[in-house]
């Protein structure tokens, strides 16, 4: 049997809206993506939603209409993927690595503070005298930080925040503040980004959304999104709209066409029912993995509604990287796709060549990543697939038993 990492849900409607999409004549960003941006904001609580062609674009959109500025720094997660990272240097700016907490792999606000107080003290390899002006917090594996606490943080310091919820939605934590539950994107940060890549949680093959309640926040993603023009396309060559456009700003081009969002607007109407198909199976994961001593499971606490985009296990921490290596490449060679997220930031050649940046500064993940393995989970996993997952992993730590023993 071959069971893929991820393979998509994609049902007959969201087929026949890309159908009639390519039938209508009109391909490029019109009227699918600001019905899919109106829909997106009412879901995730937000006044104004921004569709663009990637997460990655929405993050950059986002620290450019924030002002970031070159020399200025941002705290970043070390464990996430690179685009977190990258967008803070295409201005110039500097991201500043923070480490993990253990249980959740998310950033780490104790030590986000410290960081600081190096930084002060010239024990970092940044500028001291540099202006830390923002904050970027990562929902790993669909699990959300606390944003009152972020929030909190980010007041004490003065810092802007910029949500990255590549992997959250739909997803919310409880708010001992509020005494509600808050979704990703419902005022917990001035901007918050999704991705619809290929392999999230809903999809449009490529494609990424910014939502915020602040409206020239929100018109400044919206313009700097197509070449920084006064008008997009759907409005030119509409009949009512005007031929002239204006360029205001040296925008970029990160508009979401109609096509995706055809897809959208359909997986978008199925999130809650794709995120309860995910949970059943973490569920039974968890049911079917207690035993195995060799791995440690996810945190699933009461207080969060966990997305479940990934789900990552960690090898017994006598084992370690060597080993989880080996598993990966055993699991694959009998037809499981599998991943790990993420190898830290710190620990990438860039990074470390560009700013010196020694492991020690980051204890939790340097340590734990060499042990993280993400088993594969998507909505239209059948019982059989997951079983054979799950018979061919104990097998393998089985196998390895007298290896543990050893170690």
């Amino acid at each position: 049997m071959r069971v893929p990492f991820h393979r998509p849900s994609i049902t007959e409607a969201e087929i026949q809206e890309v159908v009639a999409c390519l039938r209508s004549g009109w391909l490029t960003t019109g009227a699918r993506v600001h019905q899919f941006e109106e829909a997106f904001a009412r879901a995730v609580g937000a006044r104004f939603a921004v569709a663009v062609n990637s997460c990655t674009a929405a993050l950059h959109l986002a620290v450019e209409a924030l002002g970031l500025r070159a020399g200025q720094i941002v705290l970043v997660p070390t464990l996430t993927f690179a685009a977190t990272a990258e967008v803070v240097q295409y201005l110039g700016a500097t991201p500043l690595l923070v480490d993990c907490e253990y249980s959740t792999l998310n950033m780490d606000l104790n030590d986000a503070e410290d960081k600081i107080k190096k930084l002060r003290r010239g024990k970092l390899p940044l500028n001291p005298l540099a202006e830390v002006v923002g904050i970027i917090p990562v929902h790993v594996g669909g699990l959300m930080m606390d944003m009152d606490e972020t929030q909190e943080f980010a007041k004490r310091h003065g810092l802007w925040v910029v949500e990255d919820a590549a992997h959250a939605f739909p997803a919310a934590y409880w708010s001992k503040n509020s005494h509600c539950w808050r979704r990703a994107g419902e005022n917990t940060a001035a901007i918050t980004c999704f991705s619809f890549y290929a392999n999230k949680t809903i999809t449009t093959g490529e494609g990424g959304m910014a939502v915020t309640d602040n409206f020239d926040l929100a018109a400044r993603m919206r313009q700097m999104s197509l070449h920084g023009l006064s008008q997009d396309a759907w409005s030119r060559y509409q009949g009512s709209g005007s031929w002239d456009y204006q360029i205001l700003a040296p925008g970029y081009k990160y508009n979401m066409p109609d096509i995706a969002a055809a897809l959208g607007i359909h997986q978008l109407a199925r999130a809650e029912e794709l995120r309860q198909k995910r949970q059943r199976l973490a569920r039974n994961y968890f049911e079917s993995l207690c035993d195995q001593s060799a791995i440690e499971l996810p945190p699933d606490p009461p207080d969060r509604i966990h997305a479940w985009h990934l789900f990552v296990i960690r090898i017994a921490s006598s084992q370690g990287q060597n080993f989880r290596n080996e598993l990966i490449q055993r699991l694959r060679e009998a037809g499981v796709g599998c991943s790990v997220h993420w190898r830290p930031l710190h620990l990438h050649p860039y990074y470390r060549d560009q700013w010196s940046w020694s492991p020690d500064l980051f204890p939790v993940a340097n340590s734990v990543w060499e042990r993280l393995l993400s088993l594969p989970l998507f909505p239209e996993m059948t019982s059989e697939e997951q079983h054979y997952v799950v018979r061919l992993l104990k097998d393998l730590l089985t196998q390895s038993a007298p290896v543990r023993k050893a170690a």
